[in-house]
């Protein structure tokens, strides 16, 4: 399957699983422990340094506001050290930890945020879509930590 299929076919699947995750009751020790979700984008060639100055101008400082506010425990950018290959290449991994799991999947109006932060909305609005253009493809995965001395 090529690449740009095999990506339209996860995202419906993400399109479809995500929502149904989301909507589900969280356990009650759920809304004590963190909820961790990796942001991979891979860039158009020759477009990484474009890209992650305008994640640090514009998505960035929103993220630490988030941090700020108590959303966002943490938050951290990591790129790999070496190449792979091509159809499993990406060029920055955005680590989100949320709060808990409540708190990751409830509605929060970030445009609100974005508005507040950044006066000049049509720079910002050019900026974050310039953002996007340059990508070849971008995806959301929850992870979870495995205990792995447990029984």
């Amino acid at each position: 399957m090529a690449d740009p299929l095999r990506f339209f076919v996860f995202s419906l699947f993400l399109a479809a699983v995500v929502p149904i995750i989301g909507s589900a009751q969280a356990s009650p020790s759920d809304t004590d422990k963190p909820f961790v979700v990796e942001y991979y984008y891979k860039t158009k060639w020759g477009h990484a340094d474009e890209f992650l100055k305008l994640f640090r101008k514009n998505h960035y400082p929103v993220l630490k506001k988030e941090v700020e506010m108590g959303r966002i425990a943490k938050v951290w950018m990591d790129q790999p050290r070496y190449h792979t290959t091509e159809d499993g290449r990406w060029d920055y991994r955005v680590t989100i930890v949320f709060k808990n799991a409540t708190v990751a999947n409830e509605p929060f109006d970030e445009a609100a945020l974005q508005k507040q932060m950044y006066p000049d909305q049509e720079t910002f609005r050019q900026e974050e879509q310039r953002r996007f253009e340059i990508l070849d493809a971008h995806w959301d995965l929850p992870v979870k930590g495995v205990e792995l001395d447990a029984k």
